[in-house]
Formats: C-alpha cells, sequence, structure tokens
C-alpha cells in the first residue's frame, strides 16, 4: 500500500524527488503513513479546501479494506 500512495503522490508533484513516505503500525493495528513533500508541493496535494487530500485517503482507505487492514494518511 506503501507503494500506492507513493506512485499517487508523485504524480501530483512538481519535484517528485522530494517525497518522502514513512509508515508506522499503532497497538490497535491500524497503520498510519506519512507523507513529506517538498513546501512548494504542499498546495498541490493538499489541493482547494482539502479535496485532493481527501480523495488520496479515500482511495488508501479503499486499498485498505481489500487487504482487511486500517489506514491514516497524515500530511506533513
Amino acid at each position: 500500500m506503501e507503494e500506492l500512495l507513493v506512485s499517487i503522490v508523485k504524480g501530483l508533484v512538481e519535484d517528485p524527488d522530494a517525497v518522502n513516505v514513512t509508515s508506522s503500525t499503532e497497538e490497535d493495528g491500524l497503520i498510519v503513513f506519512h507523507v513529506n513533500v517538498a513546501a512548494d508541493d504542499m498546495g498541490r496535494v493538499i489541493g482547494k479546501q482539502g479535496r485532493i487530500a481527501k480523495a488520496v485517503r479515500t482511495v488508501m482507505r479503499a486499498a485498505a479494506i481489500r487487504n482487511d487492514a486500517k489506514v491514516k494518511v497524515e500530511i506533513d
């Protein structure tokens, strides 16, 4: 799933080399993905009123359901 998130975010930004995704697992089984992008690309990833970020989270939740997991995407 991390590869899916990286490919989505790299398609949105102008500087794909600056994209960094880390993941951690909480004690209740929730997988938290932290997305770091260049400062200039932050607006592209979040979108107007957070629409793109919401869409990315929706796609990741759909992928998680297929893998019987719970995910959360945080954009740092």
